[in-house]
Formats: C-alpha cells, sequence, structure tokens
C-alpha cells in the first residue's frame, strides 16, 4: 500500500500523542489546537486521550480523522 502525506505526517512525528499545543506544527498550520477543542466540545473531533490536565491525539487516530476529513471536503 502506498503512502499517503498522513502517514507520512505521523510516521515523521517524534511521539505517540499530539497535543493541542502542537497541532498546528503536526497539521503545517493548517489546523489550530483551538479548533480542535471546539470541534471536541461539539462530540465532532479526533479520538482524544486526557493526561493530567492536558488533550491530546493518538498520532495514528488523527492522522487518520485528518485523511477522512481531507476526503470528505469538511472546510478544515
Amino acid at each position: 500500500m502506498k503512502k499517503d502525506v498522513f502517514d507520512e505526517m505521523a510516521d515523521k512525528w517524534p511521539s505517540a500523542i499530539v497535543t493541542r499545543p502542537e497541532v498546528v506544527r503536526f497539521t503545517g498550520g493548517l489546523m489550530r489546537g483551538s479548533f480542535l477543542a471546539n470541534l471536541d466540545s461539539r462530540g465532532e473531533g479526533p479520538p482524544r486521550q486526557r493526561i493530567g490536565r492536558k488533550w491530546g491525539y493518538p498520532v495514528r487516530e488523527f492522522a487518520e480523522w485528518l485523511r477522512v476529513r481531507s476526503a470528505g471536503n469538511d472546510n478544515l
């Protein structure tokens, strides 16, 4: 199976979690953590994990969520 840009993003990420403040770096500036916080509050965000007082997104699930949203043209 050929890797796409989302696989490459996940492969290059140095940890298993993308925290909200790191979302902008992970997506190359296409999305902010505050946007995800808003989606999360409506139950529309990607799978997430709470660690202490912070929220993070498992990198593979986050990349897959981005892939699905980009295929659906949901106005990132």
